[in-house]
């Protein structure tokens, strides 16, 4: 299962304080066998880098995770 993050979405993982702690809901899908991407713009557009949890990722990425994928959900 995969991930990929646009937007606002590529912050979650900064999200580390009571109710949510997404990080670490995060921490579990990829512990699972899950992967997470992040786009690489988005990040750009907001200063930040890719990390080994959530990693730099390309449109590109995004269409290879769509075409390989019996299902596709977004939110």
């Amino acid at each position: 299962m995969k991930a990929f993050l646009l937007a606002k979405g590529v912050e979650c993982e900064r999200h580390v304080e009571e109710p949510f702690k997404v990080k670490k809901i995060m921490q579990s899908f990829v512990d699972e066998g899950g992967e997470i991407l992040a786009c690489g713009t988005c990040l750009k557009l907001r200063n930040a880098l890719g990390t080994e949890l959530c990693p730099l990722s390309t449109m590109k990425d995004l269409y290879e995770i769509i075409r390989d994928s019996e299902k596709v959900i977004t939110v």
